[in-house]
């Protein structure tokens, strides 16, 4: 709530929606398995959709949660643990943020820009991307 509440811009309640629906996703649990792990990213993202209304190609941090959720999901059923699998979606994360730089913004602040916004990585799939990159350093071996 502290996120939705105190971080600017569109960033905070996305994050922090992220965050509350993963939490909740979990329960009470104090461990997880990759595939709850798994379903908790999903609802994080789900989240994140319902809230901002975005999709593939806007120009926003769902060009990079959304292939960085896929990557995950896709590792863990082919047997990948939790730290592997962050690995490849810390991947495929910084390969939806650095395609946003050749996209015209659809949504959020950026989309006042128009051509302008072509060009430019955007902010959101920048901290998205950033977010896998220190779960998976924090989680390797």
């Amino acid at each position: 709530m502290t996120m939705v509440s105190t971080v600017g811009g569109a960033s905070g309640p996305l994050y922090g929606t992220f965050f509350l629906r993963a939490g909740t996703a979990l329960g009470e649990a104090t461990a997880a398995s990759a595939q709850q792990f798994g379903s908790a990213l999903r609802a994080g993202l789900e989240g994140v959709v319902a809230r901002g209304k975005a999709q593939a190609g806007d120009k926003t941090m769902y060009d990079a949660l959304a292939p960085a959720v896929d990557a995950y999901e896709v590792s863990v059923a082919a047997g990948f643990d939790i730290p592997d699998a962050l690995d490849r979606a810390r991947v495929a994360a910084a390969t939806g943020r650095d395609a946003t730089t050749a996209m015209r913004a659809r949504k959020g602040r950026a989309s006042y820009l128009g051509e302008r916004s072509v060009g430019h990585q955007d902010p959101g799939a920048t901290s998205a991307a950033l977010l896998f990159a220190a779960a998976a350093e924090a989680l390797s071996r």
